[in-house]
């Protein structure tokens, strides 16, 4: 990062820690758990738990997580906590359909993430809060009540016309008549119980204990398949990362079945061009190559991303120096390559925290879709997700379905690292879009020097289809530059103007560790910061 150009900047800047989230009351949570001494996996497990009672249209207990975590060394490793597809699977016949309790087939596994992570703390990092002080806030905001955001609102409205469908939704939401009001209280009392028997018995309680008997008895008298025995075997993977070089430093994400190797794929073919002295940011050839970048990598993600277990490790082969550089050369400089692969939908939470030791935690949690299945499990106030719609029934494809298998998971934070110390923290809400928007972001923080607003707020784009718009084009937001737009015309991509600081482009966070200190932020299009001290 050059020090120059981070002075002059919107970003937050900190000495001590600092935390960003898409929702002011979590990061502010975090940063509580920081000043009292907590490290960076206590702070974002408080960050986790509020945002789960805060934005639950986009994260929480019936979904699943994602860590990349590196220490004050610069020594990183990886939480995958992936449900996976129920043992009895009969009830599938020819469509898996995308809500209802049809698409609720996998476990969730947001909740063990939280507690493999608890533990790896205690371990490694010298934990000392004690795991109920992590769930106060959490509990207490889902007891008394938290104000409606404006994107719950906006997603709330704008499935009206699916909320009287989805089965047990209404039993935690039809307090709020025909939609949310600006500024609501929210209150979620059976949300705040089953908080309560996580903090007070541990979190193995809700996959093993009461809270898993009743999760399974609400979701069996919806349907569902689901046995205890699917919530037992439930566990999130510690991992090694994956990486690869970029510039002067290391790019590190997750394995499969995430795309977190399609991300580190773009970055690797971006790597055989020398963006900063050849190609100026914001220009018609700068979307250029990172969009002929990405249908690339997404071609071979939808070929060979899936679960390990179940299909061929692809790690070697997408990630080797011969295919990035076979990929490059693949991509005409002058011309867009035709698209019409298929959309993958979901919503997210991002969560960056760094303390005070220098440890960081990049983190996702998702219940896929906006609002998951839109189903409730019982009395619980938990609603699940809906990741299991994602699998395919082609018994060919890689992400095909089958009995306790893991799906393809879009989520993939990262971290990035120069001379063994952690430079940067960053992921992303908005499935398809990940790689895209991390590609964004990443070339403007690293090639380009950008500060982290400055990089969050440029414009952005979206290739492909999207759960509003069936055209298989190329989505830029407005503010971009009007002759790049023209000119990416003539190259022959499909361009389609959105509005400025679109909901469609992601909720991005970032934090950026200098000698001087940290520097965060959350993206603007969100309703969220970063925070520090």
């Amino acid at each position: 990062m050059n020090k120059d150009q981070l002075a002059p900047t919107k970003s937050t800047f900190a000495r001590q820690g600092m935390v960003t989230s898409p929702h002011t009351v979590a990061s502010q949570a975090g940063l509580d758990v920081l000043q009292q001494g907590g490290n960076a996996i206590e702070a974002a497990i408080t960050v986790a738990s509020v945002l789960s009672v805060t934005y639950p249209h986009f994260n929480g207990l019936g979904g699943d997580a994602f860590m990349v975590f590196s220490d004050a060394h610069g020594e990183v490793m990886t939480l995958s906590g992936i449900g996976q597809s129920f043992q009895n699977l009969e009830h599938i016949e020819q469509k898996i359909p995308e809500r209802g309790i049809g698409a609720a087939l996998t476990t969730a596994c947001t909740v063990d993430t939280w507690g493999k992570a608890f533990e790896y703390s205690q371990q490694h990092w010298q934990g000392e809060m004690a795991w109920q002080d992590l769930f106060k806030v959490a509990i207490d905001l889902a007891e008394h009540g938290t104000q409606v955001t404006k994107s719950q609102k906006f997603w709330f409205d704008y499935r009206q016309q699916e909320v009287a469908k989805w089965a047990g939704f209404n039993a935690i939401f039809s307090q709020y008549g025909n939609g949310f009001l600006s500024d609501q209280l929210m209150l979620q009392p059976q949300l705040a119980q089953s908080l309560k028997r996580i903090a007070e018995y541990g979190y193995r309680d809700f996959y093993e204990g009461e809270l898993a008997v009743r999760i399974v008895q609400g979701l069996q008298k919806l349907g569902s398949t689901i046995q205890l025995s699917d919530l037992q075997r439930t566990h999130a993977r510690l991992e090694k990362p994956l990486s690869i070089p970029y510039r002067n430093g290391i790019l590190y994400s997750l394995q499969p079945p995430t795309q977190g190797i399609t991300t580190l794929e773009i970055m690797g073919i971006l790597s055989k061009f020398d963006l900063r002295q050849s190609i100026k940011e914001g220009s018609a050839d700068y979307y250029h190559i990172l969009v002929e970048a990405i249908k690339r990598a997404f071609l071979d993600r939808n070929k060979y991303v899936g679960d390990p277990d179940f299909s061929t490790h692809c790690n070697d082969i997408l990630l080797s120096k011969a295919h990035l550089t076979r990929q490059a050369e693949r991509i005409s400089l002058q011309q867009a390559a035709p698209w019409s692969e298929v959309y993958q939908h979901g919503d997210t939470v991002y969560i960056g925290v760094v303390d005070a030791q220098g440890h960081g935690v990049s983190m996702l949690q998702t219940i896929y879709y906006d609002w998951g299945s839109g189903v409730v499990a019982g009395d619980t106030g938990i609603l699940w997700h809906n990741r299991g719609a994602s699998f395919s029934l082609d018994p060919n494809h890689v992400n095909c379905l089958a009995p306790c298998k893991r799906p393809f998971h879009t989520l993939n934070p990262g971290i990035y690292t120069e001379n063994g110390q952690t430079k940067l923290l960053f992921g992303t809400q908005g499935a398809d879009g990940q790689p895209q928007t991390l590609a964004t972001i990443l070339t403007r923080l690293i090639d380009y020097d950008f500060p982290p607003y400055e990089a969050l707020q440029a414009p952005r784009f979206l290739l492909g289809k999207t759960f509003s718009s069936s055209k298989n084009n190329l989505k830029i937001e407005e503010d971009a530059d009007i002759q790049a737009l023209e000119t990416l015309l003539q190259m022959g991509h499909q361009v389609e103007r959105i509005t400025a600081q679109n909901p469609l482009s992601g909720q991005p966070g970032v934090i950026c560790i200098t000698p001087e200190g940290y520097y965060g932020a959350h993206d603007p299009r969100s309703d969220g910061r970063a925070l520090g001290y």
